[in-house]
């Protein structure tokens, strides 16, 4: 167990390693199997985070996200978290202004997450197999730039099938309505 959590520790520090002597606009730390996001990055990066516009931490076991990581990299475009159990998001996600595609697929939300709503350059939100029931129709409707918003294998309320264009101007994917069963 130990000689696996050390190989897991190395490999995260060979990718931020790359990061930074390459200067590279992206940070992968997919599949390490982190369940927090570790400190010691935030001072490993500090010379490169506004470079940072792309960072994914897929398939990894985090709970939660926290203010730090939002507010040490302000300039993300992209931000891949699927494959997790997140349940909600810090407000804070409300500056990243720059952002405008998350991956939130495979979590844990039951809601959408409102903060995603305030960000006003964000075009694709990817929500596909969480637990969400409810979706705040009125603000998704007024953000501008949202191009897509994919809620597919979530159980939505039946208010939801009812967002058709022109009433949001984003496509919105949804799995096929299960039929009724005939009595």
């Amino acid at each position: 167990m130990q000689k696996r959590m050390g190989e897991a520790v190395a490999r995260v520090a060979r990718k931020v390693n790359d990061t930074v002597e390459n200067k590279t606009d992206s940070l992968d730390l997919a599949n390490c199997k982190l369940m927090t996001f570790p400190v010691g990055i935030y001072k490993a990066m500090r010379s490169v985070t506004e470079g940072i516009h792309h960072i994914s931490l897929a398939n990894n076991e985090l709970k939660s996200l926290t203010s730090r990581f939002i507010t040490t990299f302000s300039q993300l475009r992209e931000l891949n978290l699927a494959g997790n159990y997140l349940h909600r998001l810090p407000e804070e996600v409300t500056s990243l202004l720059h952002l405008r595609t998350i991956n939130l697929s495979r979590n844990r939300f039951h809601r959408f997450p409102e903060p995603l709503a305030a960000v006003t350059a964000l075009e694709t939100i990817d929500l596909e197999e969480n637990e969400i029931t409810e979706v705040p129709v009125e603000k998704l409707a007024s953000m501008a730039s949202l191009r897509s918003l994919n809620l597919r294998e979530n159980p939505v309320g039946p208010e939801v099938r009812l967002l058709v264009r022109p009433l949001v101007p984003f496509d919105l994917l949804l799995s096929p309505e299960e039929p009724v069963p005939k009595a």
